[in-house]
């Protein structure tokens, strides 16, 4: 097996999304790095917190303000979505966690160019090392175009070697990938069933009805739109959405379809689209939204100690990459509002991509969306169930899983620190 680029750790500070025992420090992780394009001065990092069999898994994203820090957060939280998601009867096989970062707007003329330098960059890494895909700022479909410019076979080939029939395997994927559900591409819904299927649990065990049940989204891209949708078909009461314009609200709900259909490539909604009775309000009015649910599906720490005193809703669900900060969480705890860790609640896309490449689904959207459903349904009842018998916040009953999952995973596949 090839021995991975030897790159001195960077420790950081406080994380939210490391997987260790409450009371223990966040470990290094195995590769830190940061990429300086010699063009325009923007900045790129990588982090691969562990491998598991040589390969690792983690999305790409493009924002400004991307930073180090926050990358490092996002490849442990990758770490655990892979243990979380760890079934020693499927056929798709945890790998390690990782994540990569640009420090740019996705807006700017000169982002593509950004993006295909940083790939040609780290290479070495995603032929070997780093499986990815789309994140914040990113769609698939332009990761895939900067990726073969860059001069790679795919964004994910890391992990063919794994794989037991390549060929098979690809050809599944792509079949995957071709799929449209009413206008909307398959891969985009994957995580946002993940996230629907999260709140429906939450509100089954607390015996909330879902029909009428009002919901806020922050961000109408891919996770943020597919999600809507699909709580929108449950039955629940999409009551506000929220884009890069500023916020779109009706308390007697949003036409979810119309708005979905009107979006450009950012997730951002022509307001020509908006009916009479739809308002406008400014960007953080969806955190004040008169709703029982809450989805950040945004940006990271959109959640901070200052505006969460706004939020009356009774459910955080996290769609996004660590959009409520640790400080933010305990205030709202101790408020008796309950927030959902994304570690769980948004890998659903991760895992559809790996259980249609190693086959334990088809190329189906009804068999996709059925294992989704199942799979996320499983897990978040698991986590709430532990975080009630144990007293604690249902991230910290998470991490407490990932934690017992992870030394499982590693006795069975091994794993490079």
């Amino acid at each position: 097996m090839t021995t991975p680029p030897t790159t001195s750790p960077t420790p950081t500070g406080s994380e939210t999304s490391g997987p260790r025992r409450p009371g223990t420090a966040a470990p290094a992780p195995l590769v830190s790095l940061t990429w300086t394009d010699q063009e325009t001065g923007y900045q790129g990092f990588l982090v691969i917190d562990r491998l598991v069999r040589g390969v690792s898994s983690g999305g790409l994203r493009m924002r400004a303000g991307c930073t180090l820090e926050e990358v490092t957060g996002l490849a442990r939280g990758m770490t655990m979505k892979e243990a979380l998601h760890y079934n020693p009867q499927g056929r798709y096989i945890p790998l390690g966690g990782a994540k990569g970062g640009i420090d740019c707007d996705p807006r700017e003329p000169a982002a593509y160019g950004v993006l295909v330098r940083y790939l040609r960059a780290v290479r070495p890494y995603i032929e070997h090392f780093w499986t990815t895909g789309e994140d914040l700022g990113l769609t698939q479909d332009l990761v895939d175009r900067a990726a073969a410019e860059a001069g790679l076979v795919s964004s994910i080939q890391a992990v063919y070697p794994l794989l037991d029939d390549e060929e098979a395997a690809r050809r599944r994927l792509a079949d995957a990938f071709a799929i449209d559900v009413d206008g909307i591409g398959l891969d985009e819904l994957a995580g946002g069933c993940g996230v629907a299927e999260s709140v429906l649990t939450a509100l089954d065990r607390a015996g909330v009805p879902h029909q009428g049940t009002r919901v806020s989204v922050q961000g109408l891209g891919t996770m943020g739109g597919a999600t809507a949708r699909f709580l929108a078909r449950a039955g629940l009461r999409v009551v506000a959405v929220a884009d890069i314009k500023g916020t779109i609200v009706n308390p007697e709900g949003l036409d979810v379809e119309t708005l979905l259909a009107a979006r450009d490539g950012h997730g951002c909604v022509d307001r020509a689209a908006l009916r009479a009775e739809d308002r406008e309000l400014p960007a953080g009015a969806w955190l004040r939204a008169d709703a029982e649910v809450l989805v950040p599906a945004a940006v990271s720490y959109a959640v901070d100690t200052s505006n969460q005193a706004e939020i009356t809703a009774r459910w955080i669900i996290e769609a996004a990459n660590m959009p409520v900060v640790p400080e933010a969480e305990a205030l709202l705890a101790a408020r008796g509002i309950t927030v959902l860790p994304d570690v769980a609640v948004n890998s659903g896309t991760n895992a559809w991509w790996w259980w249609t490449l190693f086959g334990d689904i088809g190329a189906d959207a009804d068999e996709a969306f059925a294992h989704i459903r199942r799979s996320m349904r499983a897990l978040v009842d698991q986590i709430l169930v532990r975080a009630e018998s144990e007293g604690c916040t249902p991230r910290a009953a998470a991490h407490a899983l990932a934690a017992d999952r992870l030394p499982v995973i590693a006795e069975r596949f091994g794993w490079f620190r």
